[in-house]
């Protein structure tokens, strides 16, 4: 059961009246330590663009952020008009036709401070909006070949959402971002809240992937029931395919690499019949996020 809220949370900037929900999903992902190839604010921007969603509130950076680190960006607008740009995390929210149901969607960036303050302010807020349940979205480096489907790990902590969606509770421990800060203090409010993973190959680190972004999607559409239109995204991902593999082939060392976790990939998959995803059996992408958070850290 949802802890009750009584306070407004005060660093929560409305940009429109509060809007009246019925019970929606809150969908979060972060730019940062979380987010390796962008996959996972990519998906969440593209669900939110989808849905039409529309822009209600955000949280003031003034406490959260270290602008040495995070520094603000200056902009010009078309009349030339300097305007400074800072580190956003915006709330957005949309009433969905078919099915019938709420979203509430996230995107912002990973603060450096008060980390606990800022879940906090999360959590009020969530509960301002009559949240139900929270979905948390990352993406992570980890030793898989782009030329083939990515690995989406979920997790959830709560008995009946794992039994609704099939999820196993996570066992990792070990350093972590403001996902697992901010699941967790949902978690100890009391809402239902799962986390969905996406695998991004270590030797790409820097590219963007939107083929992570798309298995995200998909296994966020799959979760609210509510389809959203993915060709522009397919047709990233591969396109994003086809430049990795260029790039890996003028590279022997790299092409040998690749080579290696393809038939890595493919046995594991032999073995794995006839199970028909990694949630039947997630043990290797818990070890690759354990690892990927360790390295990090």
């Amino acid at each position: 059961m949802v802890a009750p809220v009584s306070i407004e949370p005060s660093h929560v900037r409305w940009s429109e009246p509060k809007p009246r929900l019925d019970g929606p999903t809150l969908i979060a992902a972060f730019e940062g330590w979380n987010d390796a190839g962008d996959a996972a604010t990519t998906a969440a921007s593209h669900l939110a663009d989808r849905w039409g969603c529309e822009p209600v509130a955000e949280i003031d950076p003034e406490p959260f952020f270290d602008f040495t680190a995070s520094r603000p960006m200056v902009r010009l607008d078309d009349g030339k008009a300097r305007h400074i740009t800072w580190p956003a995390n915006e709330v957005r929210v949309a009433r969905l036709a078919d099915p019938a149901i709420d979203a509430v969607v996230l995107i912002g960036t990973e603060p450096q401070l008060r980390w606990r303050t800022f879940s906090e302010q999360l959590v009020t807020l969530a509960a301002s909006l009559g949240v139900k349940r929270v979905v948390t979205l990352g993406a992570l480096l980890a030793e898989v070949p782009h030329s083939r489907d990515v690995e989406v790990y979920g997790s959830a902590e709560d008995t009946e959402l794992r039994a609704e969606l099939d999820l196993t509770p996570s066992g990792y421990e070990g350093p972590t971002g403001i996902v697992g800060v901010l699941s967790s203090a949902f978690m100890t409010a009391g809402y239902p809240t799962a986390s969905f993973w996406s695998a991004v190959p270590s030797y790409m680190p820097a590219a963007p992937s939107p083929k992570a972004a798309l298995a995200l999607v998909k296994r966020v559409c799959t979760v609210m029931r509510a389809p959203v239109p993915i060709s522009d995204l397919e047709e990233r991902a591969e396109a994003y395919e086809r430049e990795i593999t260029r790039i890996v082939a003028e590279d022997d060392e790299t092409a040998e690499y690749v080579g290696r976790l393809e038939k890595a990939w493919d046995a594991s998959r032999e073995r794995a019949r006839p199970k028909a995803s990694l949630r039947d059996d997630p043990d290797r992408l818990v070890a690759e996020v354990e690892q990927f958070l360790r390295d990090s850290g």
